[in-house]
């Protein structure tokens, strides 16, 4: 699924790769832990969280997420979205909840 189908379902806001919006992901991972992010996440995925701090990026990086979706109305923070930038990293927030979310891109075809 490209990230903008993504951000047309959750009617998500872009902070940062409105460029890469064209990008394919394959899966998703709807999580808070980032530790469980590490163990558990796949290659191409879109990771969403309701957590707020320079660590989601950082393990975005070091697993190669191509877009993180900040859920339950959270927004990234001006360091957050400098990092992701440079990074390469696609940020998105929404105002659904977590498992609504997940549900609605499961829905749509989007597998974890």
């Amino acid at each position: 699924m490209q990230l903008c189908k993504v951000q047309e379902i959750l009617e998500a806001k872009v902070w940062t790769g409105t460029e890469k919006l064209e990008k394919e992901v394959y899966s998703a991972c709807g999580c808070d832990l980032m530790s469980d992010v590490l163990a558990f996440a796949k290659e191409k995925i879109v990771l969403l969280t309701g957590l707020i701090n320079l660590q989601v990026i950082r393990t975005a990086e070091m697993l190669d997420i191509k877009a993180i979706v900040f859920v339950r109305g959270k927004e990234p923070t001006s360091d957050m979205i400098d990092l992701a930038k440079e990074r390469g990293i696609v940020l998105l927030s929404t105002g659904v909840p977590l498992y609504p979310a997940c549900g609605l891109l499961y829905e749509a075809g989007l597998r974890g």
